[in-house]
């Protein structure tokens, strides 16, 4: 690699934050406009197009940066040779594949991480929100020894980090996941959701996305906007996140119960209906 000309390989429509260097490379006007100078070095492919990736890489590649699924987006799963094949690029050009599991990790999908679907293991993790079990801000950057190593004390830090209180927790969400309980109960509560999200669609809904707790709706959009429909249902005491146009994201907390799924998606329905 020549000094100084490295690049960093990112996804279209990809959420990453709202830092100078991760907006520099974001497709979302909304998150760029006003903002500059940007970071350079940043090279972007259309989502789940491997033979894309491939064309990207080069001898000054040092990392492939993606989300598993596209969170912000609306819930968009790539095909399921992606992945893998993905994996296999980052493996062959010694390139340093990050996944961003802030949003699908940590039981999310009804897997530990998302990349579990496909069997494909990261050389690096970027956790968060579950993280902090909902109480503390909380992330974190998951890898080997030999990656993080690297990194010696006093070459990095960040003002909040190592906070005992948010790592207590932390570590605690950890030893609740190996249990498994919270990855079968996404699966399987999951399962359900998609069930009556699906038995929507041609009565307002045009397709549903996503695995475990975690649903993108696309809604039709002579209906109203993904905000108007969000706000219908928080008067309803429904709480779901509105993206692009007519999209909404379902992301219920992992200790919902099957009866309190059927009556968010009645709400949801009397909505459309209305």
């Amino acid at each position: 690699m020549t000094e100084g000309r490295a690049n960093i390989v990112v996804a279209k429509n990809n959420f990453h934050g709202r830092t100078i260097s991760i907006i520099s490379f974001s497709s979302d006007l909304t998150a760029r406009a006003g903002f500059g100078p940007f970071t350079p070095g940043f090279r972007t492919v259309p989502f789940g197009d491997s033979a894309a990736l491939a064309d990207a890489i080069d001898e000054n590649t040092i990392a492939f940066l993606l989300e598993p699924i596209q969170g912000e987006t609306g819930i968009i799963v790539p095909p399921d040779d992606y992945l893998p094949a993905a994996r296999s690029l980052c493996t062959d050009f010694n390139v340093l594949m990050i996944a961003y599991e802030i949003q699908s990790g940590l039981a999310r999908t009804g897997y530990t991480f998302a990349c579990d679907r496909w069997d494909v293991v990261p050389d690096m993790y970027l956790l968060g929100k579950a993280l902090g079990g909902g109480v503390v801000p909380l992330s974190a950057m998951v890898a080997d020894r030999n990656i993080l190593g690297v990194l010696h004390p006093g070459e990095h830090g960040s003002t909040f980090g190592g906070n005992p209180l948010a790592a207590a927790i932390g570590t605690t969400v950890v030893a609740m996941l190996t249990r498994g309980e919270f990855q079968a109960r996404s699966a399987e509560l999951g399962a359900h959701l998609h069930r009556r999200l699906r038995a929507l669609i041609g009565d307002g809904v045009l397709a549903v996305r996503g695995f475990g707790l975690w649903a993108g709706v696309d809604v039709d959009p002579a209906l109203g906007s993904g905000k108007q429909i969000s706000l219908r249902l928080a008067e309803r005491g429904v709480l779901v996140k509105d993206t692009h146009g007519s999209t909404l994201r379902f992301a219920p907390p992992l200790v919902i119960t099957e009866q309190e799924i059927d009556w968010a998606v009645v709400q949801f329905a009397d909505v459309l209906r209305a």
